[in-house]
């Protein structure tokens, strides 16, 4: 065991000192299977659907030293089968997911600077995307003020595609510069409020391009989210706009939601939820930008689980209306719970030909369970079926005909094999 500690240590890259000092290390081992037969879209003419296995592997290294803290976090993703079993290499190899350090200046005041997960609220415009087993963080510098009932943080990033010399394109596929700022007051046990102010800048060669010229263009997402929990009542709403440029283009959208829950039971909870996301007419000429983008948020968590909505897809559309209703119950180690979700354009679908379709997209319905199976497993899945119609055939392409159905099953082992305290 001691040459255990000494092992993990070094490879830690800590020293023993004679300060106080606490050292974690878990692991995450998450593979999931996925039967897809018209995810994300309605499945083509003639096409059938498919299966696969997908894991996520993960080591997490957590380390505290009086005001200093570290967290350094290793993963592998992969679909079973994407190398040979007798591979001398692995296809995606060892990504860096998470590498920051944070130091706490005061009992007040904290910077974080490194490779760190950006999650806010509900996630609706930064979030984790935990759903996805690559995930989601960012290469920024965090500075963070808290009170016992107030927090503000401000946050920026600059990228580049590597260490120039010279004025070289950014090539990879975000934004070259990040700005916000959140603020948030707990009011009370009952009430609570933020607000976002987040700016992005994505570079682009102007056209017709001038010799070496790149422009930036920013656009911004700002907005305020409220919640209300009072005994049996469980309340959210938020309601986000978009302004600037985006590729010399100008942006004008928006975002509102509306979610009520209430605890029928201990066990039994009910929720009735609203969400509008601006979109362009078909027929709409002007080169205005009025769809409304997520960017970084959780996506899949929102708009039914079968990735229909802006998870990489309808994106400069015609927007979305989604009203739902939610019910979970949860007995012993069990979670249930079942979405039904009603999808509707948010604005005008016209053909080539100048017809008006209905608005009506379609209707999915989502079932989840869940079973803590023991300490450090669980087991979770679902099955989600889309019943879309015509307008969602000329929205998607695809055979709304066909059966649209999608099931998946993960299991989540999350042992913690380490801890040290000095």
């Amino acid at each position: 065991m001691n040459k255990l500690k000494l092992l993990i240590l070094l490879l830690a890259g800590i020293t023993i000192e004679s300060q106080a000092q606490e050292l974690d290390v878990n692991l995450q081992i998450r593979p999931r299977f996925e039967y897809r037969n018209g995810y994300k879209t309605l499945l083509p003419y003639g096409q059938e659907g498919t299966s696969q296995i997908s894991q996520r592997s993960r080591l997490n290294f957590n380390y505290k030293q009086e005001d200093l803290t570290v967290k350094l976090t290793l993963q592998n993703t992969r679909t079973w089968g994407d190398v040979v079993p007798a591979a001398v290499a692995d296809k995606n190899g060892v990504a860096v997911f998470e590498a920051w350090a944070q130091y706490n200046f005061t009992e007040k005041w904290s910077a974080r600077m490194g490779r760190q997960v950006l999650s806010y609220d509900n996630q609706r415009i930064l979030g984790e995307q935990d759903w996805g087993q690559q995930a989601q963080s960012h290469d920024a510098l965090t500075v963070t003020f808290h009170t016992e009932k107030q927090k503000l943080d401000f946050g920026g990033a600059y990228n580049s595609t590597a260490e120039n010399v010279l004025q070289t394109p950014y090539t990879v596929a975000t934004y070259k510069t990040l700005q916000y700022a959140w603020y948030h007051n707990q009011f009370n046990s009952e009430l609570g409020l933020s607000f976002l102010v987040l700016n992005t800048g994505y570079e682009y060669a102007p056209n017709p391009a001038p010799s070496t010229k790149l422009l930036v263009d920013y656009m911004q997402t700002f907005g305020p989210y409220l919640t209300y929990k009072k005994g049996k009542i469980d309340t959210s709403f938020w309601l986000y706009g978009q302004t600037g440029k985006s590729t010399d283009l100008q942006v004008s959208a928006w975002n509102a939601a509306a979610n009520f829950g209430y605890n029928i039971t201990d066990a039994f909870k009910v929720g009735l939820g609203y969400e509008f996301l601006s979109g362009k007419d078909s027929n709409d000429g002007s080169t205005v930008i009025k769809s409304f983008n997520p960017i970084f948020g959780t996506n899949h968590g929102f708009n039914g689980y079968m990735d229909y909505f802006y998870v990489g897809n309808h994106l400069k559309n015609v927007g979305l209306q989604d009203a739902f209703i939610k019910l979970n119950y949860n007995v012993n180690k069990w979670q249930f719970a079942l979405i039904p979700h009603a999808f509707l354009a948010a604005a005008d679908v016209v053909t080539p030909l100048n017809e008006k379709l209905d608005s009506y997209l379609g209707t999915e319905i989502d079932a989840t369970f869940g079973y803590n199976f023991k300490k450090d497993i669980t087991v979770t899945g679902g099955y989600s079926q889309m019943f879309g119609s015509k307008t969602m055939e000329f929205v998607k392409n695809g055979d709304a005909d066909h059966t649209n159905n999608w099931a998946w099953l993960m299991i989540s082992v999350n042992p913690r094999i380490f801890t040290w305290k000095k």
